[in-house]
C-alpha cells in the first residue's frame, strides 16, 4: 500500500463527506481514522505524564510502560504468563460455545425447549460470575478448574440467549418455503436454520469473547500464580504501576487480535454478506 502524505490524505477525506449516515467510506480512510485515535490517545497520555499533569508513580507514561513490558518479556519470562492466559481463554470459550450454540439454536427453533430451559438460563444470566469465586475455590481448590469454570459461567448463559434470539429472527418465509418443498423437522434445522443463523452466531461469539477476557483478569487476580492477571496482582503489591499498565496493554492487544481474527473469519466464511 503506497504511503500517503498528510496533504494527500486531507484531500482524499474532503472529497467525500465522512459524516453521511450509514454511507461507506474508503478503506484507506477508515484505516487512517482508526490509527489517528490511537495517536491522539497515546500522545495525550505521554504529554500529560511528561508535563507532570498526573502523578508519574500512579500514571506512568506510555514510554515507561513499553520499557516495563520489554523487561517483563525479555528478562522475567512474561511470555509464559501470556500463553497461560490465552490457553485459559480459548479452552473455556470453546467449552461454553460447545454448549451454548446447539442449545441456543434448539431454544430458538422449538418453543417447548425454550419453555423448558429459558427460565433457568435467564436466572443464571443475572448472577454475577465473580460471586461464584468463593464456592469454586472451595469445590476445586486453586488449580485450573475454578478459573475455567468462572470463565465458562461468565459467558455461556449470555451466549445461549444471544444464539436463541438470533435464531428467532430467521424469516418465517424461509421455513415455510422449505416445508412446502417437503423438508422435515431435521432437514429444516440442518439445511435452513443453522446456515441462516451461523453468520449471526459468529458475531455473538466475537462479542462474548471480549467478556471472556474481562473475567480472565478477575479469575487470575483472585486464584492464580500464573497469567497476566497474576502478574498484575504481584505488581500491585510493589506499586509497579507501569507493569500493571503493561498487562492492561497486552490484554487489549490480544483482545484486538482475537477480534480481528473473528472479523477475518466472518468475511471468509460468509463472503456473500459483504
Amino acid at each position: 500500500m503506497p504511503f500517503l502524505s498528510t496533504k494527500a490524505f486531507y484531500k482524499m477525506t474532503t472529497r467525500k463527506k465522512l459524516l453521511e449516515i450509514r454511507k461507506p467510506i474508503p478503506r484507506l480512510t477508515s484505516i487512517y481514522l482508526g490509527i489517528s485515535i490511537w495517536i491522539i490517545f497515546f500522545g495525550t497520555w505521554q504529554l500529560a505524564s511528561s508535563l507532570g499533569w498526573v502523578n508519574a508513580l500512579l500514571v506512568p507514561g506510555p514510554l515507561d510502560v513499553i520499557e516495563a513490558l520489554r523487561e517483563l518479556i525479555f528478562e522475567r519470562g512474561f511470555i509464559s504468563d501470556i500463553i497461560d492466559s490465552i490457553w485459559r481463554v480459548v479452552i473455556s470459550f470453546l467449552l461454553a460455545t460447545a454448549l451454548a450454540v446447539p442449545l441456543g439454536i434448539l431454544m430458538g427453533s422449538f418453543h417447548a425447549i425454550e419453555s423448558l430451559f429459558n427460565p433457568f438460563v435467564s436466572a443464571w444470566r443475572y448472577l454475577p460470575a465473580p460471586s461464584f469465586i468463593p464456592v469454586l475455590l472451595m469445590w476445586f481448590g486453586t488449580g485450573e478448574t475454578p478459573k475455567l469454570a468462572l470463565l465458562f459461567i461468565g459467558v455461556v448463559f449470555f451466549l445461549i440467549t444471544m444464539v436463541m434470539d438470533y435464531t428467532k429472527k430467521i424469516r418465517v418465509e424461509l421455513l415455510e418455503t422449505a416445508e412446502t418443498l417437503g423438508a422435515n423437522r431435521n432437514q429444516l434445522v440442518r439445511t435452513v436454520i443453522i446456515p441462516a443463523v451461523l453468520p449471526d452466531i459468529f458475531i455473538a461469539m466475537r462479542q462474548m469473547l471480549a467478556v471472556t477476557w474481562t473475567y480472565l483478569v478477575i479469575a487470575e487476580i483472585v486464584a492464580s500464580t500464573t497469567g497476566i492477571g497474576a502478574m498484575m496482582m504481584r505488581a500491585r503489591r510493589f506499586l509497579h504501576t507501569d507493569e500493571i499498565m503493561a498487562g492492561i496493554m497486552i490484554i487489549g492487544a490480544l483482545g484486538l487480535l482475537f477480534d480481528l481474527f473473528f472479523r477475518y473469519l466472518h468475511r471468509k466464511l460468509f463472503a456473500y454478506l459483504y
